[in-house]
């Protein structure tokens, strides 16, 4: 019983930790194209503030892996529960000093230099965020383990949801002066709230079984993975990459894609926020699937199929269907490439120096959501979409030779005993129940 409520535990702090830091860090992105121009950057030329302003936006995707590494160092030696309380904590604070940052009119260039700071430990706080919480959650489980860890990567929808409607329903209530003015600064400062809530919640948990059972611990996990896994780091990059490129082409770029077609941006809003929604329980979904097929089988058919997908995305956008067009895409083909990543990075590493190859593998990949749209918008202008679909495709083509050169871990035990390789993540030494009680 104790076990059951501990994964509980486990499970519901990983979800709340990812959905509060990434309000935090979508609430950014949004802000960063509707306010930052005008705040932060005002001295300059109205486009050029808005390249500035997208330019520290894609500092916190940078900043990413140097978290990674740096939370999951730590992770590896001193536990994962003591650096997901110093992640969330980071990330809140960092959001509420946003949230009350003097604008450039009050003083100067100290204000965007204090926003670039302040983007950077996001970026640093959610690269090391992720990998700790899949742990929690996947170290915790003793079946399903597929599904529970997944739960972390449905946090992120459901932050972009939140961030997104506490963004518009703030311009809403005060008018769009008012919100130019100081109520763009109302959602920052609400992360001061999420953060004591999250830090509650987040205290219940105890530190993960499998860490506490380990007892060769590396004193230099980074150089472990380098020296010992770059195969399956490399590997584990080229999995997930196309996922992240999938991700951002189709909540950014297809965006910026649909206002230049005609689409009105409250269309955009909706359909962003409907497939944001769906989205949660499309990895949730998939994710469990996962743990009766295999991690494999559903990643190479759900990057083959956003293969395929890539070619008419464009099209149906162009013809007035962008709903349809991101709720099939962000809600059912993508959380096929990204839902199952959660157990499968977990199960790529050993404990010792789990959270810094599964954080590493992943913020690397995770670079492609950052450099797409931009890549995307150079593509356009000079060989137009289907030459973006054509790349898309082969992203997605990558994950495929790369996932079958893995061999599927969802058998595999977290604890490192070759003998309890049941795909459940079961302790060594508990109680093994039969194959219908799995």
């Amino acid at each position: 019983m104790a076990t059951t409520t501990q994964l509980r535990r486990a499970v519901a702090s990983s979800f709340l930790g990812s959905v509060i830091e990434y309000y935090d860090f979508l609430l950014y992105a949004t802000a960063s194209a509707v306010v930052f121009g005008k705040v932060f950057f005002s001295s300059l030329d109205p486009l050029v503030a808005t390249i500035a302003s997208f330019g520290t936006f894609a500092t916190g995707y940078l900043a990413r892996p140097l978290g990674g590494v740096l939370f999951g160092h730590f992770g590896d030696l001193l536990g994962r529960k003591k650096m997901l309380v110093l992640t969330m904590s980071m990330m809140g604070i960092a959001s509420f000093l946003i949230g009350v940052l003097p604008t450039y009119a009050q003083i100067g260039w100290l204000a965007p230099a204090g926003l670039v700071l302040l983007r950077v430990v996001q970026g640093i706080s959610v690269g090391g965020e992720w990998g700790g919480a899949v742990l929690m959650s996947a170290e915790h489980a003793t079946s399903r383990r597929g599904l529970w860890a997944s739960f972390t990567n449905a946090g992120a929808p459901c932050g972009m949801v939140l961030s997104t409607a506490a963004l518009t329903g703030t311009a809403a209530l005060v008018g769009e002066r008012a919100f130019l003015d100081w109520g763009w600064r109302v959602p920052f400062l609400l992360s001061l709230v999420l953060l004591g809530i999250g830090l509650f919640v987040r205290s219940k948990v105890e530190e993960t079984p499998v860490f506490k059972a380990e007892r060769k611990r590396s004193s230099a996990p980074l150089m472990d993975v380098l020296r010992n896994h770059p195969r399956t780091l490399l590997l584990a990059i080229g999995v997930g990459l196309s996922a992240f490129v999938a991700q951002s082409t189709l909540t950014t770029f297809v965006l910026a894609y649909g206002v230049q077609a005609g689409t009105s941006r409250q269309v955009i809003l909706n359909a962003l926020t409907l497939s944001s929604a769906l989205a949660v329980l499309g990895i949730l979904g998939w994710s469990a699937a996962s743990d009766k097929f295999g991690r494999r089988p559903v990643v190479l058919a759900g990057a083959v199929i956003m293969a395929a997908f890539g070619f008419v995305l464009f099209p149906l956008v162009d013809n007035g269907f962008l709903i349809i067009a991101l709720v099939l895409g962000q809600a059912v083909i993508h959380p096929m490439m990204y839902g199952p990543l959660a157990a499968l990075y977990s199960e790529l590493f050993s404990t010792g120096s789990r959270y810094t190859g599964a954080s590493l593998g992943y913020q690397l990949a995770g670079l492609g959501a950052g450099l797409a749209p931009l890549l995307f918008a150079q593509v356009q202008s000079v060989s137009g979409t289907t030459a973006i679909s054509f790349i898309l495709a082969a992203f997605c083509l990558l994950t495929v030779v790369c996932t079958l050169a893995l061999q599927e871990t969802s058998r595999t035990s977290l604890t490192g005993d070759r003998n309890a390789e049941r795909g459940t993540g079961q302790l060594a030494g508990a109680p093994r129940p039969n194959r219908a009680g799995a």
